[in-house]
């Protein structure tokens, strides 16, 4: 049995590390195909070096350009690549344009394709994402929901239920894999002087909050007032540096918010494990503070993960129209429950890797 699976985007190295390893334990040959639509050193690379994922068997070497053009020619690429190798199945995870990429190629070679993190919706049909999610679901032959509201979202889109596998979420898996790792290698909390140091972690990327110089400059307002009160670590995304330049805004950041270059996921698990609150636009993100029982606040207009707000886990800071401190404050103050059950037992992977083969004709 082969599975080829398809990656190109920071979260995606770090589900597959844990379902790659399941694959391996079953004796499932896969066959890496990563589209390179993170390109950065430190966005993908430092990933596969750390977690120990085997190197891609083919990298495509596709990033930047609209997102026309980069589905285009990775639909192209990657439609090559499984013609080559005729796998079982092509495995794909998550909403950017790497999985719809790989989606689109399976199904038109009428190959099988199972989807990790299917059935989150945020109902915003503007974000690029949100149609990625509903076009890959729905072209899918086997979708893994990594929560019950992913599952009944499906069932409600007339999806058939035989289709459907409740698994879990494969980032509670990681999480658990690779703590002790990150607390035990990782330097960055040393290497930042924050050893019994309160502070924030945030990490700001998406378009709509990068792109649009008035949003841009509400977040960089709304992370200096913060800082007053609890200082921030802010690894700096390329395309959030960038446009940070291109609007002169780079300037105007308080020193209280401690730009750094982007690290890899043991780091970051390390500077979230020792935060006392996470301020993100990352839907993976939200989680992993869930994960680490860390109060989170989430820069956006609605979230996907709508089972973290019912607890006050996680808050909206919506753009131009709330205070990111006063979410914080309210984080903050917050008696939170961390023992509720959302993302499964941390044995996710296992059952994608065992349904992949139970529906192996």
């Amino acid at each position: 049995m082969v599975v080829l699976t398809v990656i190109g985007a920071r979260p995606q190295f770090i589900k597959a590390a844990v379902v790659s390893s399941a694959l391996h334990h079953r004796n499932i040959e896969e066959f890496l195909v990563h589209t390179g639509q993170h390109f950065d050193e430190n966005m993908s690379k430092v990933f596969f070096d750390e977690m120990g994922i085997s190197e891609p068997q083919a990298n495509l070497g596709i990033s930047g350009g609209t997102h026309g053009k980069m589905t285009g020619e990775m639909l192209v690429k990657i439609e090559e690549v499984i013609l080559e190798q005729q796998p079982d199945w092509v495995l794909v995870y998550g909403d950017t344009n790497s999985t719809l990429a790989g989606c689109l190629a399976a199904s038109k070679l009428n190959i099988p394709c199972a989807h990790v993190e299917a059935g989150l919706r945020s109902d915003n049909r503007k974000m690029p994402e949100e149609i990625n999610r509903i076009l890959i679901d729905h072209a899918c032959d086997l979708l893994f929901a990594p929560t019950k509201i992913a599952y009944d979202r499906l069932l409600s889109e007339r999806i058939e239920e035989n289709k459907i596998v409740r698994t879990g979420d494969v980032m509670l898996d990681a999480a658990l894999t690779f703590k002790k790792i990150a607390l035990s290698k990782s330097k960055i909390i040393s290497d930042l002087n924050l050893d019994g140091q309160r502070y924030a972690l945030c990490t700001i990327h998406r378009a709509e909050n990068v792109d649009d110089i008035n949003v841009l400059d509400w977040i960089c307002k709304g992370l200096n007032g913060l800082s007053k009160e609890l200082p921030i670590i802010l690894p700096l995304h390329p395309r959030t540096k960038s446009r940070l330049e291109k609007f002169s805004l780079l300037d105007l950041i308080s020193p209280l918010v401690r730009l750094i270059p982007p690290v890899g996921f043991l780091d970051i698990l390390a500077l979230q494990s020792l935060s006392s609150l996470i301020v993100t636009d990352s839907g993976g993100m939200q989680k992993e503070a869930f994960f680490q029982k860390k109060p989170c606040v989430t820069v956006r207009s609605e979230t996907e993960w709508t089972e973290l707000m019912e607890g006050g886990h996680n808050r909206l800071a919506k753009p131009l129209k709330d205070e990111i401190r006063d979410k914080a404050q309210l984080a903050l103050n917050t008696n939170l429950d961390w023992s509720i059950n959302l993302y499964g037992d941390g044995k996710s992977s296992e059952t994608i890797a065992d349904s992949l083969l139970e529906r192996t004709g």
